[in-house]
């Protein structure tokens, strides 16, 4: 199956990272979110990358005119039904994908493929509640998007082989890394990130160290780019006390526990970068 031309369901981070993946690969791009101001927001942080890139001599303008004309900004899902691929790509909140994915599984033909961008949500489960479950994957991408070369593909216990091989192509069609993945919570990154993250987090509680002898333990220990704290603070500490309470609940495992001082942290409204605290002050 060629794909050339991909929806995307919200224009936030995640949403605006992956148009502009596809689009500098040559794909056309509908990127839809609930308002306008959101999709040009979203069109406008594309512009913002590219033009850095631009200035850092790593496109041309031509390349640069050309990857945002093939990304079309709206707030209509009936905009959807020019695409081969449509990945869904809201916030990572169950009913919320649930909902959207409802409504544009009625509206799309049947042989148009669905992916959800989900880092922790059974795509079993997500595809159960569909008419396409073979047609229907995961597909985590990693953020930021124009950057990060790797994209799990997860297989639910319903997506067909050739629903697979279609996202897995096109995945290396946009220059990444595919590995495929069977569905289990967390999949195989988050898996073992998040319990990592969320055992620094019981290393500062009980005083071992400062945050930042952790994290410069753990990069010029494990040769990582950023250490498991300032991560923390990147991804968002709500996202990581989320992901660690799905783990519990669907394995029973205590191991899965979440440390009492991210629990204390996320409470006090300290969720990292984007509140301007966490557990460093930005």
């Amino acid at each position: 199956m060629e794909i050339d031309t991909v929806g995307i369901i919200g224009a936030g981070t995640m949403g605006n990272g992956i148009a502009q993946a596809c689009a500098v690969s040559g794909i056309r791009v509908i990127m839809v979110d609930i308002s306008e101001a959101a999709v040009a927001k979203g069109v406008a942080t594309v512009a913002g990358s590219l033009e850095r890139l631009l200035k850092k001599e790593k496109i041309t303008a031509v390349e640069r005119d050309a990857t945002l004309a093939r990304i079309k900004g709206s707030t209509s899902y009936d905009e959807l039904k020019s695409a081969q691929l449509v990945i869904e790509a809201a916030t990572e909140n169950y009913d919320l994908k649930l909902r959207i994915l409802k409504q544009v599984d009625a509206m799309l033909a049947p042989d148009v493929i669905v992916a959800t961008n989900t880092s922790s949500i059974s795509i079993t489960k997500l595809a159960a509640a569909t008419s396409r479950a073979d047609r229907f994957i995961g597909m985590h991408f990693f953020n930021p998007v124009p950057m990060m070369a790797l994209v799990e593909i997860i297989r639910g216990l319903q997506t067909s082989d050739a629903t697979h091989d279609a996202v897995h192509a096109m995945a290396k069609a946009l220059g990444k890394t595919p590995i495929t993945v069977k569905n289990a919570p967390g999949f195989v990154v988050n898996r073992i990130l998040v319990p990592m993250i969320n055992e620094a987090f019981f290393v500062m509680a009980e005083g071992l160290a400062t945050p930042e002898d952790i994290d410069a333990g753990m990069k010029l220990g494990c040769n990582q780019p950023i250490g498991p704290l300032a991560l923390a603070d990147m991804v968002g500490l709500d996202v990581c006390l989320a992901v660690m309470e799905v783990y519990l609940s669907e394995f029973g495992d205590s191991k899965y526990r979440a440390c009492p001082l991210l629990k204390e942290m996320v409470a006090a409204g300290r969720l990292g970068r984007k509140t301007g605290q966490g557990v460093y002050r930005y």
